[in-house]
């Protein structure tokens, strides 16, 4: 067996983080893409600002490691997120692995993240967006735990009027609309921070070291 040496390194040239836009959204479970890239944005000092070329807001900088790193936060609804990230991959001539995106997963709880290399769309709209666009699933990805669905009958924030053309349908759509309990809030900056984290070392040795490393942490 070749040594894991032999192996490309992957390291991210974009991330992306998928969201809803609109006031509405903020702070919402189904937008933790868009905070992570806001706090990377803060964290290496990139200004984002709208690109109608890329359908999205996007900035450009370099990471504590002094790589060169591009961020994206689409602007087009969750379900048509491939649009915004295939016009920078067109624009920059980038390969779809050099792209990671970021979003968020119901099927992990709060405080734990999983890095991949690639994968299917998992249900998840926006990834099956990306995946349509850019004609293949190998596109590594950084999904975010927002929990579990609350028993039913369960009140959010968010009504049904409320709702994009997103990702989700059924008794998902209250939850992952909805924005996190007081409980959640708190914890949500250590699990953006850990994000961060598992990010600049992704940038530093590759995704699959971070791999290793941070899906097996959690936030408590």
């Amino acid at each position: 067996m070749a040594p894991s040496s032999s192996l490309p390194i992957i390291i991210p040239q974009l991330i992306v983080g998928l969201g809803n836009p609109g006031a509405q959204y903020e702070r919402t479970r189904h937008n933790i893409g868009f905070a992570l890239i806001d706090r990377l944005a803060l964290a290496w000092q990139i200004k984002l600002t709208t690109e109608r070329r890329f359908q999205g807001d996007y900035g450009e900088g370099f990471s504590p490691q002094g790589q060169k790193i591009r961020l994206l936060k689409p602007t087009t609804y969750m379900n048509q997120s491939g649009q915004s990230l295939r016009g920078v991959v067109d624009w920059f001539k980038l390969s779809p692995e050099s792209v990671l995106v970021v979003f968020d997963e119901l099927a992990l709880p709060m405080g734990k993240l999983r890095l991949r290399l690639r994968g299917s769309a998992g249900g998840h709209n926006g990834m099956r967006s990306i995946i349509a666009h850019l004609g293949t699933a190998e596109v590594p990805r950084l999904r975010i735990g927002i929990g579990s669905l609350p028993n039913p009958g369960t009140e959010t924030e968010l009504s049904s009027s409320d709702i994009p053309p997103t990702s989700i349908s059924g008794n998902r759509v209250s939850f992952v609309l909805g924005r996190f309990t007081p409980s959640e809030s708190q914890l949500l900056p250590k699990v953006l921070g850990l994000s961060v984290d598992a990010l600049e070392m992704a940038l530093k040795q590759g995704v699959e070291q971070a791999m290793n490393r941070y899906n097996s942490q959690s936030v408590a």
